[in-house]
């Protein structure tokens, strides 16, 4: 390590704001400050369940809950500062106020105001699949190359995208900013928020397709996300994904300054020649712009390599080290829900692979998992068995869509379908009888089912939609059979 190494390491990291620029940031939404505001802000977060020594505290208004519950107990915990527009005496006991009108927009101003103080270049990322993914991926990849930033979890939508950029420090050199949508227009408000240097589109598929009536209409809004970019900035497009010529259309109306293509046609800018899975890696070869490149990504699967070339993208489109960048993808781990394996210690003194994708599913995300259990080899005597929950937000075409999965999981080798939910309930009639395990109405009626079906040598799927209650159903499993290893392989 350098003398200037070993200086910047000791040298204290400045606060994320002081008190007095909250105030200023947040402008006319702020009806009344108190009379001392804090020197130093460590964090911004609006869940109380998380808050730390000396952050600021929004209460935000949702559909279930009411950050002003929690203001009090926020403020013991070691808040310095709470954002709220319905104080009571209480509150004003707990600790210091900054009172204002709406404190959802008070977060937005926030926000708004740490992009224009940063001068970190910012990587936007949307699609309706694998943006998560590839949000891990380009932090871990850039951070190789500079100091970044990214949201945690999937901090996606209106609340999401002004609070990553609200936790912004002040010395990042990267910013990966994740945007997901629920119905259009919403992609179009976040971008102009981020203002990306560079806007990825991982994929356009079936999700949330109730909302937006056609694969055309998810790319028109996916498409949003160029609308924000700033002069000169970049758009990376996977040329493989349905109506990619309308993606590209929209890039250039919003006269992005470069175009990147990634996939596997011959004309992409970053095209995918080989993706080898092993257990916990997949070995990509590419070629970048007309360079061949080799390296291996820390989790499996043909899809990971293609959010993968995405990375690979942006760091051209950033002029970064591409080598490091690559380098870094070796020591990926699968977010929650994304690609997690678990050996567990079957009743019969074997072993069950586990393969946890229960985050979130629909029907191209579920197809990339019926992918990665095609890919695993059960033991002697196991079986490939899908656990599967509904897929929401498909609209009159959620039974169809359910039901045409049956051809996916013959081809991925499945030897059982245990199915919870109405919708799967399609897919269950569609498979052949020998394939049927159970069906049950949820996901907690089909968990003791399937503790009873599971042997030595199994390897399982999990997914669902998030509303499917998928992820429950994993924990269940791994409490009641426990890991076959001291070490699991969590993800």
């Amino acid at each position: 390590m350098t003398g200037l190494q070993a200086e910047k390491r000791d040298m204290p990291a400045p606060s994320l704001w002081t008190g007095e620029e909250v105030r200023a940031a947040i402008g006319e939404v702020c009806l009344r400050a108190p009379d001392q505001l804090p020197e130093a802000i460590s964090g911004v977060t609006f869940d109380s369940r998380e808050v730390g020594g000396g952050e600021v505290f929004f209460a935000i208004r949702g559909v279930r809950m009411d950050g002003h519950a929690f203001v009090s107990e926020a403020l013991r915990k070691g808040a310095a500062l709470a954002v709220v527009s319905e104080p009571d005496e209480e509150m004003r006991a707990a600790g210091p106020l900054l009172e204002v009108s709406d404190t959802l927009e008070a977060l937005r101003r926030l926000g708004m105001a740490a992009r224009a103080r940063t001068q970190a270049k910012v990587i936007g990322v949307t699609g309706s699949v694998g943006k998560t993914t590839t949000k891990e991926m380009l932090k871990l990849a850039l951070s190789a190359v500079g100091a970044t930033h990214a949201a945690v979890a999937s901090h996606n939508n209106h609340w999401g995208v002004p609070l990553t950029l609200a936790r912004m420090p002040r010395q990042a050199d990267f910013a990966v900013i994740e945007m997901g949508m629920n119905a259009p227009g919403e992609i179009a408000a976040l971008t102009q928020l981020a203002r990306p240097h560079v806007a990825i589109v991982t994929q356009v598929a079936e999700s949330h397709i109730g909302a937006f009536g056609s694969l055309e209409g998810i790319a028109q809004a996916k498409a949003e996300i160029f609308s924000g970019l700033e002069n000169g900035g970049v758009a990376i497009i996977n040329a493989d994904a349905p109506h990619s010529d309308r993606l590209i259309a929209a890039a250039r109306a919003a006269k992005a300054a470069r175009i990147i293509t990634f996939g596997t046609a011959d004309d992409a800018n970053v095209r995918l020649i080989d993706a080898v899975s092993q257990e916990q890696s997949v070995c990509v070869t590419a070629e970048v712009n007309g360079r061949r490149a080799s390296f291996r990504i820390g989790m499996p699967g043909r899809h990971v390599a293609m959010n993968a070339l995405a990375v690979l993208a942006a760091a051209e489109a950033l002029n970064a080290d591409l080598t490091a960048v690559m380098h870094a993808l070796k020591d990926m781990q699968p977010p929650k829900g994304r690609g997690g394996r678990y050996r567990l210690r079957a009743t019969d003194g074997g072993e069950i692979l586990l393969l946890d994708e229960s985050y979130n599913a629909n029907p191209a995300s579920m197809r990339a998992a019926l992918g990665l259990l095609a890919e695993a080899e059960p033991a002697a005597g196991g079986r490939r068995i899908a656990v599967l929950g509904d897929m929401l937000e498909l609209g009159e075409a959620g039974p169809l869509l359910h039901a045409a999965l049956a051809d996916d999981l013959k081809n991925a080798g499945v030897d059982l379908l245990f199915a919870a939910g109405p919708l799967m309930h399609h897919l269950f009639e569609a498979v052949p009888a020998e394939m049927r395990g159970a069906w049950r109405e949820t996901s907690a009626a089909l968990t003791e089912t399937l503790k009873t079906a599971l042997r030595g040598g199994d390897v399982v799927m999990v997914k669902g939609s998030l509303g499917s209650r998928m992820m429950p159903l994993v924990e269940a499993l791994r409490a009641h059979f426990g890991s076959a290893t001291d070490n699991s392989d969590e993800g």
